[in-house]
């Protein structure tokens, strides 16, 4: 006989082959371990030619099989390159449902099982083994460990503000001047903790702290005639164990910093070139993982982190937002007000590219992506400059010259 046609179809209890008219022709059965079945069947479904599945096609085609039929199409195409087979695809195939509504017979027929009644029991334990494969596999991806990071990082930044303010006002009610005179939180953290009281902002003491000169006297000069109170030394105590926390949670934000920029260089190298890492970091975790980001258009991915402008705007017909969290992006906040939206989209555009060809592996493209970028925001600022003001910005000039006048 020529050109015949077997179904394969892979079950809880083994891969089995059927002719066209639904009679079994062929088996090979799993052993009778939920764990090792899960792990068979979820290689099956993402189109991995198993061992069982090569001795059953091998089996069959030795008794003069040709076509084969699949209902995974990726399985199809497997077993079409690599073993170079007439494969088909039909899904769901109507062998395939005849076996699942008869499986506990087919489970008693080629005497997978003692009992049909065991099967119910054995799908139940295969399912919670493929559902604890799916979480941990889940939990494996590494662009979700890029979304924990970022998270911390802002984590972090909300209760480091909140310590600064704390700070500043304990050590105020000593040394008021010096919130003033020192704006950098981790300097100004760093001085109380090693110096203590005002008496201690001496010059030879302020010169270990790389300084300018100017800047140190105005601070010995400051702490000589401070208007602050006296406080105890139990006082200045308390006040340096929270400035040290202080130092202690900004190194621990500065080292997730440093591990979130290795891991987006690792993980999504295009888009950590495009936007820095913290700013691609931040797109991945609103848009829940990097496959996700990669699947929005460029569109929502202008506007991600805008969300309740965005909602805002189609419940009430505002204006929508021009961008999202993409005015962090030097090229955006650093433009003129105009023009914002129109570079916000352009770059979102290429962030897009970017997210695709890191989520599917596809190289390095980010050196082409900002070669074009920085062209196409050249265009978009010549235009820009050439283009004539609106009607409403030419009337608040005239009312702007003529105040100027009227003064």
């Amino acid at each position: 006989m020529k050109n015949l046609k077997a179904f394969i179809i892979p079950s809880v209890i083994g891969i089995l082959g059927f002719r066209e008219n639904g009679e079994l022709v062929g088996k090979v059965l799993f052993p009778k371990d939920p764990k090792k079945i899960a792990e068979k069947l979820e290689r099956v479904n993402l189109g991995e030619i198993i061992e069982e599945m090569k001795i059953l096609i091998d089996k069959l085609k030795s008794e003069g099989y040709e076509n084969f039929v699949f209902e995974n199409a990726e399985l199809a195409q497997s077993v079409r390159e690599n073993l170079k087979l007439n494969t088909e695809v039909e899904s769901p195939s109507d062998i395939g449902d005849m076996l699942r509504e008869n499986l506990e017979d087919y489970a008693a027929k080629v005497q997978f099982l003692e009992s049909p009644s065991e099967l119910s029991e054995l799908i139940h334990e295969v399912s919670m083994e493929i559902s604890r494969m799916s979480v941990k596999k889940a939990a494996e991806k590494r662009d979700f460990l890029v979304i924990q990071a970022i998270e911390a990082l802002d984590d972090l930044d909300k209760t480091l503000n909140l310590f600064a303010g704390r700070m500043r006002e304990w050590y105020g009610l000593h040394f008021p001047e010096l919130t003033r005179l020192i704006n950098n939180h981790e300097a100004y953290a760093r001085l109380v903790y090693n110096l203590g009281k005002r008496e201690n902002f001496s010059e030879e003491n302020l010169s270990k702290y790389n300084l300018p000169k100017r800047k140190i006297s105005q601070l010995v000069k400051a702490a000589q005639t401070s208007m602050g109170a006296n406080l105890y030394e139990a006082d200045i105590n308390q006040i340096q164990t929270l400035c040290g926390q202080f130092l202690n949670l900004h190194e621990a934000r500065r080292k997730i910093e440093k591990y979130l920029e290795g891991i987006m260089k690792e993980e999504a190298p295009n888009i950590s070139a495009l936007t820095g890492p913290i700013l691609g970091a931040r797109l991945i975790a609103l848009a829940g993982g990097l496959e996700n980001l990669a699947k929005m258009p460029s569109s929502t991915i202008q506007v991600l982190g805008a969300e309740k402008a965005l909602f805002r705007s189609l419940t009430t017909g505002a204006r929508p937002p021009k961008h999202g969290v993409l005015f962090q992006h030097a090229l955006v906040h650093g433009a003129k007000k105009s023009l914002r939206g129109k570079i916000s989209r352009v770059l979102s555009g290429k962030i897009a590219i970017a997210a695709r060809t890191d989520a599917f592996r596809g190289g390095y493209v980010a050196e082409h992506l900002k070669e074009d970028l920085f062209k196409k925001i050249e265009e978009i600022k010549k235009k820009g400059s050439k283009q004539k003001p609106s009607k409403r910005g030419r009337k608040r000039g005239r009312d702007h010259r003529r105040r100027r006048k009227q003064r």
